[in-house]
């Protein structure tokens, strides 16, 4: 894989070298008063030219080829705008105009189709948050985009760990239904997966299947974040936040040239912590006080113009003293909130490691981008932690068995080719290849005490399973978008994904001060998968604001094969199960209004799924047993708005409703078969409903002083926790607020979550088990930017 990457790397050296160097793009941004606008970040979409404008509003790009491209301008305060240039060897000086952001929306550019665009043209579902959205609604984990954006559900399993599901599409296993990209690295499962949100450039949710393009695990959508990158110009910021239950949270983040024009540093950390929700009545405790650090560091060459080399390193270390914060049943948690009652207490350690190497070429011919990336994962329990969530000696969960064993590891490599940027082709195209490697060594023992009767288990005694998985998958991809007119885009791509997987499981058992006895011999399995995602959309531009759309997509989740668990007679290990595929229908309509003062998308959906993959887990071993059990129906529509419709007035509303029902299940019920035709899909509310409105009135004043005052209200529909629909959560509110002063590089807010002090359950398991969502919080927040 190295030796391959050097060679793609020399060759693109090679080919800049020979590059004919064309004109220089300079210009002046001003505001609506022919002001100067300094420091705003302009940027030639799909290139490595960007640079920030100086104190004049003047701004420079070198050495750039002729041809049309689209220039993204943004700065603190304004509307973001893209503008179209041609660029040529006796072009002039441009100039540009930023709005206020009081008075305008933001023109959205994402990167959902592996190149970078405006969102409202592109043809499928997609809703995005910039940096500041996520600032003001004061987004610190991925599970808080609940709502935010249409039928989108994120929950936390009672172990820190984000779960999400899309349109009905949801995550039941380690192997995510909705796949996430952090600076273009996917996060391959829930143990590599670093949740957390700061120093986001924006975030972008990308709704039904996305497999062409994304491959596995894909079938719900994919949820694509995206930081902030170093610049010429030294910049950074710093934020402090404190809040009740010892709540504090400290981010620091410093972006500069190390060498002008050539080698730029970008280093930020967050550390949050607090004393806990939960109470332990057994020893009358915290319970779940945590805390954890995250650091994302940035080096980033630029070897000529169009090469650009990044290397990027992400650690999250986190600690949580009260894993698996969970009540008995939903209603021992809303009888008793925010208590348990456990006999056995540990610390979870949670170290998660990534680096990953970009290498991107803009060309006269051809962009190309490789992307290489390492993960790795010890997640363990530094003592046992309590198994029946009781305070009998019943059964506790050992993991800790040292460094070899609980540590996954990921490679990810991809190579992508495009279109370039300055095309004036009415074909736009991008093909690529995809390559990972996964191995994970776990090991984990279950004691069961002076109380292992009353689980139907025998006393004193200690049970061992080992699974190890080796998975590996390649894949080749391509995607065609064709100009028919000005009008009328069509865009066809397709996928075949290829996977092996090897299982390998060994079993003992251990009466206390007796010999150790096999049972499960060490053996081993392997089972290969193909996928094949195709994609067609048709896309029609009533105007430059009004776009309308027809998109068919596929997606796949990987098969696998079942683990070792505590019943290999019933439950036998090494069962092998098939991909769950994706398919989906969606029409919609994209539309701005008023000089982009209002935004209106509708969009309309039908998924089917076949060879649903349906989980069951074993307990108290905590493994996961999954089958291929059924077909599931889900159906709904999207509605997002936005608006500014006085100066100074914000109003944000998004809407789903999902009607996900399975048309076919069977599942093992005590060794029989339990017909379940006709239930409704789990961890699926059947509305998502975001109303937030938000007014800045303006002092004016150099440093643009605000007075800022928002409110939310998040409300979620029914949902059910099993597939039997017999553990049920049924619709609730949620309202946030804040209130505070905002200026160019100063803010300070006072804010509440969960004003109401809603008590609802977040996150429960089939056998009963359940998590509630977080109380009512409130505390006061300062930043700053330099």
């Amino acid at each position: 894989m190295k030796k391959t990457l050097t060679l793609f790397v020399m060759l693109i050296l090679c080919i800049s070298v020979k590059a004919q160097i064309a004109a220089t793009l300079s210009g002046t941004v001003t505001d609506d008063k022919n002001q100067a606008v300094s420091g705003a970040s302009v940027y030639l979409l799909n290139t490595n030219y960007h640079t920030i404008a100086d104190k004049s509003g003047k701004f420079s790009l070198k050495n750039i080829s002729s041809g049309a491209y689209t220039l993204h301008i943004s700065a603190v305060g304004y509307a973001a705008r893209n503008q179209q240039v041609t660029i040529s060897s006796n072009m002039q000086d441009i100039s540009i105009q930023l709005n206020d952001a009081g008075n305008q929306l933001d023109e959205v550019t994402v990167s959902a189709q592996k190149y970078e665009e405006d969102a409202q043209r592109v043809p499928f579902s997609i809703s995005t948050l910039s940096a500041k959205q996520i600032r003001d609604y004061r987004l610190w984990d991925l599970k808080d985009l609940t709502a935010i954006a249409p039928n989108l559900n994120s929950a936390n399993p009672g172990d820190g760990r984000t779960v999400s599901g899309i349109r009905g599409v949801v995550t039941t296993s380690y192997d995510p239904a909705v796949a996430t990209y952090v600076d273009g690295v996917n996060q391959y499962g829930l143990d590599t997966y670093i949740p957390q949100l700061f120093d986001v450039e924006r975030v972008e949710v990308l709704r039904g299947p996305q497999g062409t393009l994304y491959g596995r695990n894909a079938t719900g959508g994919v949820i694509n974040v995206i930081t902030k990158q170093p610049t010429n110009t030294v910049s950074g910021f710093a934020g402090l936040d404190f809040g009740n239950y010892g709540q504090q949270r400290y981010t620091l983040g410093l972006r500069a040239p190390l060498i002008k024009d050539r080698l730029f540093l970008g280093v930020a950390g967050v550390y949050s912590g607090f004393n806990g929700f939960y109470t332990n009545t057994f020893n009358n405790s915290h319970f779940d006080k945590q805390h954890f650090f995250l650091g994302n560091y940035y080096l980033k060459f630029l070897a000529t113009s169009k090469l650009a080399l990044t290397l990027n390193v992400k650690n999250y270390n986190n600690r949580n003293n009260g894993a698996f914060a969970l009540a008995g049943s939903p209603d021992d948690a809303l009888a008793h909130p925010y208590e348990v009652n456990q006999n056995a207490t540990t610390k979870m350690i949670d170290n998660t490691f990534q680096t990953s190497l970009a290498v991107n070429y803009s060309g006269n011919d051809f962009n190309f981008t490789s992307q290489s990336s390492y993960q790795v994962n010890n997640r363990y329990y530094d003592t046992p932690i309590d198994g029946d969530f009781s305070p009998i000696d019943g059964a506790s969960i050992i993991n800790n068995y040292g460094g070899k064993w609980n540590k996954v590891k990921t490679v990810i490599q991809e190579f992508r080719f495009s279109s370039p940027a300055a095309s004036t082709s009415a074909l736009k195209w991008t093909a690529g290849a995809y390559g990972f490697y996964h191995y994970a060594p776990n090991k984990q023992g279950t004691y069961y005490g002076n109380d292992g009767a009353m689980l139907d288990a025998p006393n004193n005694l200690t049970t061992i399973t080992v699974n190890t998985d080796k998975n590996s998958g390649e894949a080749a991809y391509g995607q065609v978008t064709y100009t028919v007119n000005p009008q009328l885009d069509i865009t066809a791509g397709v996928r075949y994904d290829h996977e092996h997987k090897k299982e390998s499981v060994f079993g003992t058992a251990q009466p206390d001060g007796q010999d150790v006895m096999v049972t499960q011999a060490d053996t081993s399995s392997s089972a290969n998968f193909n996928a094949f995602t195709p994609k067609l959309s048709v896309a029609y531009h009533l105007s430059a604001n009004n776009n309308l759309y027809a998109t068919y997509s596929r997606g796949f989740r990987a098969g696998g094969i079942t683990e070792l668990g505590p019943d290999p007679v019933n439950a036998p290990p090494l069962y092998s199960f098939k991909p769950e595929y994706s398919n989906n229908y969606e029409v919609g309509s994209k539309n701005e209004f008023f000089d982009n003062k209002l935004r209106v998308n509708i969009t309309a959906f039908y998924t089917l799924i076949t060879n649903a993959q349906v989980p069951t887990l074993i307990l108290p071993q905590a493994i996961t047993v999954t089958k291929n059990a059924g077909r599931l129906n889900s159906k709904g529509a999207e509605l997002e708005l936005n608006a500014t419709p006085v100066k100074g007035l914000y109003i944000d509303y998004n809407f789903g409703y999902t009607h996900a029902r399975y048309t076919d299940l069977n599942v093992p019920n005590n060794g029989e078969v339990l017909n379940l035709k006709g239930n409704k899909q789990i961890y699926t509310p059947n509305i998502t409903s975001m109303l937030a409105a938000q007014y800045a009135y303006d002092l004016g004043g150099p440093q643009k002083i605000k007075l800022v005052a928002r409110g939310e209200w998040r409300y979620l529909g029914d949902q059910y926790y099993d597939l039997a629909n017999q553990i049920e959560q049924k619709a609730y509110s949620k309202f946030n607020a804040r209130i505070g002063v905002d200026t160019k590089n100063f803010s300070l807010f006072l804010w509440e979550s969960n004003i109401a002090n809603k008590k609802y359950i977040d996150y429960a398991y089939d056998f009963g088990a359940s998590h509630l969502g977080n109380p009512r919080t409130y505390g006061v927040s300062v930043t700053t930017n330099f």
